[in-house]
């Protein structure tokens, strides 16, 4: 049987080829890009308040190309919490424009300490834990998503 490793590491070297980056906006996928790389990530949407109160609770694993793409009406102070959350995760916040403004990594399933993105958070993305340290996914990075407006976003669906 071939490790998790063993089936990641091509699936997310695909994921981040040139064919894949300039495939066009999806609702199912967010898009990431930054100085020397980029990545996508296939993404169940939570954009209304029962959606974001349950996210990822109660999941015992996740692919690793996959996460969870919370969106908000308008910016906020976002602070998440990791009750009854089963997995370690990484906590990707980003303004209106889409930019990465912090990054919450390996968040400990269990804990209820609030981990604070920040005023002005607009898309927060829940990823594996340490994926987002390991493919270099830091403040500045830029995500799209046709959630994000076209007119503020720093990468935006039509180029």
């Amino acid at each position: 049987m071939m490790s998790r490793q063993a089936i990641a590491a091509p699936l997310l070297f695909w994921l981040a080829s040139p064919v894949l980056a300039e495939a066009p906006c999806a609702p199912g996928r967010v898009d990431l890009r930054w100085p020397g790389g980029g990545e996508s990530f296939v993404v169940e949407v939570a954009d209304d308040s029962a959606e974001r109160a349950r996210g990822l609770m109660f999941r015992e694993s996740m692919d690793p190309a996959s996460g969870m793409l919370f969106v908000y009406e308008s910016p906020r102070r976002a602070q998440f919490w990791m009750k009854n959350t089963l997995i370690p995760l990484d906590m990707i916040f980003a303004d209106a424009t889409g930019t990465v403004t912090r990054v919450h990594s390996n968040a400990v399933p269990g804990d209820l300490t609030p981990i604070d993105g920040g005023e002005g958070v607009a898309f927060v993305l829940e990823i594996n834990g340490g994926l987002a340290e390991r493919l270099g996914i830091a403040p500045g990075a830029v995500l799209r998503h046709p959630s994000v407006p076209a007119a503020l976003a720093a990468w935006s669906c039509s180029g």
